[in-house]
């Protein structure tokens, strides 16, 4: 079995990573700026910041990494200083790059984002597809992209570009449409819900990147889940599922996206330039190469995943409130004038 170290361990998706990992055996070291939110014989957590190169290198000399999943990322609806941003997820990167390259750790994975663009596809998104990110979020991952690349010969780069990751205990900007649901409110899409966005199952992530342990050579891999559906698809099926009593309704897009934008820049919408370019958009990942390179494939569709991750929410909400000192995904996001929107529901 492996040694590992797991940047960002104790987040939503690097929990359920480092719990797949010790489940088969590995042990496993964290390192993350929140404490770890739970207790395993195989892992170790360490309550810092990859910004920290000495931190860094005393556990890269101690540990003997065979690799390193590299899954640390401020978020930009969670943080007020894009600098602060920028300086975590491309230094931080940088700083994990540079000891595996001077402590011969020969692999590293990375969760990247499909925040790398801004815009509505017709298609299926392939690995060749210019990346153009519209908000500083998705220029801190194709920074780190770059980064990870630029060695080729010493450290092998795994990088998955990731749509929303979900599973139980998926928050964040999430948690606000949770709480409409829970209480029956309108779901309000923008447009006419027509458009088709990709999830990808927590497990099956960090399924993948157990494979990519095994893959001999640098690549980038796009992953979600199959089938993808309509939001109002997908919508339907989870109101019908739960019971909940919420309704779909709609907001003419000439008319949200120009408010969402001037909310935004108020400070009043945790909704950012990604949310509001993308809310009425389609996307969806190609997802051949990952099938065919790492012969891995998706266990659940979007509305299975939203279905789970809105029903732990049900289930949790009283602790769910209370909660502190957690990563932004494991916690509600802040409404701002969506509350008033809410009210008006």
């Amino acid at each position: 079995m492996g040694n590992y170290l797991v940047t960002g361990g104790s987040g939503f998706f690097g929990s359920i990573l480092c719990q797949a990992l010790a489940d088969r055996g590995d042990t496993v070291v964290t390192i993350d700026l929140q404490p770890c939110p739970y207790r395993h014989a195989r892992v170790r957590a360490v309550q810092n910041d990859i910004r920290h190169k000495e931190v860094l290198e005393a556990l890269f000399r101690a540990e003997n990494f065979d690799a390193v999943f590299h899954c640390a990322a401020m978020l930009a609806h969670d943080v007020k200083s894009p600098q602060e941003l920028w300086s975590s997820n491309v230094d931080g990167t940088q700083n994990v790059f540079a000891c595996c390259q001077t402590y011969a750790v020969p692999k590293i994975v990375f969760i990247s984002s499909n925040c790398l663009w801004g815009k509505s596809f017709s298609y299926p998104v392939s690995e060749e597809e210019p990346p153009a990110p519209v908000e500083i979020y998705g220029r801190s991952k194709l920074a780190g992209e770059k980064i990870l690349l630029s060695d080729p010969d010493r450290v092998h780069s795994i990088i998955f570009r990731s749509p929303t990751i979900m599973d139980e205990g998926r928050l964040g900007l999430l948690g606000i449409l949770f709480e409409f649901i829970d209480e029956g409110r309108k779901l309000w899409q923008v447009g006419d819900g027509t458009n088709r966005y990709q999830f990808i199952y927590a497990k099956d992530l960090a399924t993948a990147c157990i494979a990519a342990l095994d893959y001999p050579k640098c690549a980038v891999f796009n992953i979600g889940s199959d089938n993808v559906k309509t939001f109002n698809e997908v919508y339907t099926a989870v109101l019908r599922q739960s019971g909940s009593t919420s309704k779909l309704a709609y907001f003419p897009k000439w008319l949200a996206i120009p408010a969402m934008k001037i909310a935004y820049a108020l400070g009043l919408s945790p909704l950012g330039p990604y949310q509001y370019k993308m809310i009425a958009s389609s996307f969806v990942f190609d997802t051949t190469a990952i099938k065919r390179e790492l012969s891995w494939r998706p266990t659940l569709t979007n509305e299975a995943m939203l279905l789970r991750a809105y029903t732990y929410y049900h289930d949790h909400k009283q602790e769910i409130a209370h909660r502190t000192n957690m990563s932004a995904h494991n916690v509600v996001a802040r409404m701002g004038i969506i509350r008033l929107l809410k009210w008006l529901s």
